[in-house]
């Protein structure tokens, strides 16, 4: 079995993480260009682990503006066998209330500017996206929320919009009548990324407030969302601290294959396959390659 190296990145108001010990830092080229900061590697007891921080610190990125193709890269030539996404969202709905941890299972794709496949003209794949949350990397995530007594739903919709404004009445609205779960801007196309990568993939998503559908919440106000934000970073650490100290040292096989996901998803013949692009694509592609 596979060494277990769990990546984690931080997303609004994570821009660290407590914790990390032996850290060393390391800008790693990528030929999609330049991660959203540097990684930040060390281990919290026997687990080794690689951080970053989605929009760097300082929050210099726009969720447009996130280079999401050379963070997954990235992530997946250090190593990494299991990613952890954490975010801020809003809510559809009054019992996912501010403050509260999500562990969403799907996602819904609304986003329209931004570059979503590793693949494409002289290499053509099609990875299943049917099952988009590894079930094993989530169950874990709950059971240290349990174990740090943090209040957590597993199971919901994530609908991730273009951004950087929030959401119009109309569309949150209209949302909520779709019975999606919560909103956020950066969960795609990380996801389809980090299946492509076949990093075995789990978002935690922190309800910071209610969108603005909500009658007694007509507006997102970016202040309250602040201080929510502030209050979910303590309760973040605390849990991936918990999470990441009781990490089993070997991967554990995902039963939905997304640690196998180019198996049957390469399309292009071999001998059509563009060298150049094959070989941008090559730590992507070693598992699959040594297996065939």
């Amino acid at each position: 079995m596979t060494k277990a190296i769990v990546g984690v990145i931080g997303g609004s108001g994570v821009y660290d993480l407590p914790g990390l010990k032996d850290l060393r830092e390391e800008r790693v080229e990528t030929p999609f260009g330049e991660t959203s900061d540097a990684l930040r590697l060390g281990r919290v007891a026997d687990t080794e682990v690689v951080f970053l921080a989605r929009h760097g610190r300082g929050h210099r990125f726009s969720p447009s503006g996130i280079n999401y193709r050379a963070n997954i890269y990235a992530l997946k030539a250090t190593g990494v066998t299991d990613l952890i996404s954490v975010s801020a969202c809003g809510s559809f709905k009054p019992e996912l209330y501010p403050g509260l941890f999500v562990l969403v299972d799907q996602f819904v794709d609304r986003t329209f500017g931004r570059q979503s496949s590793f693949f494409g003209n002289g290499c053509v794949a099609h990875v299943s996206m049917a099952h988009p949350v590894a079930p094993l990397l989530q169950g874990r995530i709950e059971a240290a929320a349990q174990a740090e007594s943090i209040a957590c739903h597993r199971g919901g919709t994530y609908v991730c919009m273009e951004g950087p404004q929030f959401s119009s009445y109309a569309e949150s609205i209209t949302y909520k009548t779709l019975n999606y779960d919560v909103i956020g801007m950066t969960a795609m196309p990380e996801a389809k990324l980090a299946r492509e990568a076949e990093l075995s993939y789990a978002t935690i998503a922190m309800v910071t407030d209610y969108d603005c559908w909500h009658p007694e919440h007509a507006a997102v106000e970016v202040a309250s969302i602040l201080q929510i934000m502030h209050e979910n970073s303590a309760k973040a650490a605390r849990l991936l601290g918990r999470l990441l100290a009781d990490f089993p040292a070997r991967h554990e096989p995902c039963p939905i294959g997304s640690d196998r996901a180019l198996d049957m998803a390469l399309i292009t013949a071999p001998d059509a396959r563009d060298p150049d692009l094959m070989r941008k694509l090559a730590p992507l592609l070693a598992r699959a390659n040594a297996a065939s």
